[in-house]
């Protein structure tokens, strides 16, 4: 039996995630991004340990509903006040690693929710 997700208004989607890319709309990215379902942003940051307060404020500027923050191959939280700004905006915020975000994100996209994966690829 072949079943089709159905993505509605979608323009991104999420085809492969893999140790060191993701797959979006047939191409392969290495590099973090932040993934909507109508925008792709390149997401300036290389390593979870690097991560800024202005990561988090990029993410806050696309105002999505909630955000699906994966953190590489293994699950790490964030210094709670680098999520400040979305926070303080009342933005959800959901950690988990890059694989579970990518899954995450194709169910919540295909709801119509205004959802955000940042995912970060090392």
């Amino acid at each position: 039996m072949k079943i089709n997700l159905d993505v509605g208004e979608a323009i991104y989607q999420i085809q492969r995630v893999e140790p060191h890319s993701v797959t979006i709309n047939k191409k392969v990215y290495t590099h973090s991004v932040i993934i909507m379902p109508d925008s792709l942003t390149n997401w300036g940051i290389d390593d979870f340990e690097n991560l800024q307060i202005a990561h988090f404020q990029t993410i806050q500027a696309l105002n999505p509903g909630v955000v699906l923050l994966g953190t590489g191959q293994k699950i790490r939280f964030p210094e709670p006040e680098l999520l400040s700004p979305l926070i303080n905006k009342g933005i959800g915020v959901e950690i988990m690693d890059t694989a579970a975000a990518c899954r995450t994100y194709s169910l919540l996209m295909a709801e119509g929710r205004g959802v955000a994966a940042a995912l970060i690829i090392e």
